[in-house]
């Protein structure tokens, strides 16, 4: 099989278009296809289903697909170990957690590594889904809940807390609940059911004792959306203490009332322990974890 036409076909297959892998590769969308026809004559089969809407893979597609996966993966791999021959933790690393984590605490904290570690290039992906680390979509993960593959390696390295906000101007016009009962007469703010959340339960501040539920004024599926309209004085909402740290205009309100409790995991590949960046990163996070409160 032609390695040429074998990385041709691993960025159509990623890109989903011959044209926007002909974007990637500097090649015209005439030659792309080309080149993909030339793979399937030589393995006299189909390997994409071609539609108005772009190209699917077919099962012959899927088979090869995982296998140009893993052969590039490998390679890149292999790629970082050489680069990084010397001490010195070096070349790319990518790091993925959750879009609140990533764009607050990791923002205000990253140029600390950045700085310790000059040659290694940081790339931060932050969303709610998790980035395949087998597959190379990342290099490294911070999530709030445990790996689902076996075969990654994770360590718990904090555990994060929820508690109520609010903004003083919000408090000053409707006032400062004192129990949990006075939050019915509140205006709440909560992340939305039926969305995928970062952390489990974290609409916990409309349960009530009697198991019936509050309702929210508004629903956001985004917790930096959350801190945002508590910040415009809209309503009480139950945020991770991490989100506020550095926040103007926001107050903890209910201080004895403690919110659902959420571990940390640093996650990353077998292969991961090998590498110095890696490494680097997970010793970098655990020092700014060790004595952190959140």
């Amino acid at each position: 099989m032609d390695w040429d036409k074998l990385r041709i076909f691993h960025v159509v297959a990623s890109s989903g278009s011959f044209t926007r892998a002909g974007e990637k590769l500097f090649l015209s969308q005439s030659a792309v296809s080309r080149q993909i026809k030339t793979l399937e004559e030589s393995l006299n089969t189909t390997l994409f289903n071609r539609h108005a809407r772009g190209l699917s893979l077919t099962e012959e597609g899927e088979t090869l697909f995982k296998t140009a996966e893993e052969v590039i993966s490998k390679i890149h791999i292999t790629e970082q170990l050489l680069i990084e021959g010397t001490d010195i933790p070096r070349g790319e690393l990518k790091i993925s957690t959750t879009l609140s984590f990533g764009s607050t605490w990791m923002i205000n904290n990253i140029r600390g590594f950045i700085e310790r570690y000059p040659e290694i290039n940081v790339q931060l992906l932050v969303a709610d889904s998790d980035l395949d680390l087998n597959t190379r979509e990342a290099d490294v993960a911070i999530r709030f809940h445990p790996a689902h593959q076996l075969d990654l390696i994770q360590r718990q390295v904090a555990v994060f807390h929820h508690h109520l906000y609010a903004s003083p101007e919000y408090l000053s016009r409707k006032g400062r609940p004192e129990t949990l009962e006075d939050l019915d007469n509140h205006n709440l703010i909560t992340y939305g059911d039926g969305v995928q959340s970062p952390t489990r339960n974290i609409d916990w501040i409309l349960d009530r004792e009697n198991g019936e539920k509050r309702t929210s004024l508004l629903r956001i599926n985004s917790v930096v959306g959350v801190l945002q309209a508590i910040k415009s004085g809209l309503g009480i909402a139950a945020i991770p203490d991490y989100l506020v740290h550095g926040s103007a205009n926001v107050v903890r309100i209910l201080n004895d009332l403690e919110g659902p409790a959420f571990p940390a995991y640093l996650i990353y590949t077998q292969e991961g322990r090998k590498s110095r960046r890696i490494m680097a990163f997970k010793d970098f996070i655990i020092e700014q974890f060790k004595n952190a409160r959140f």
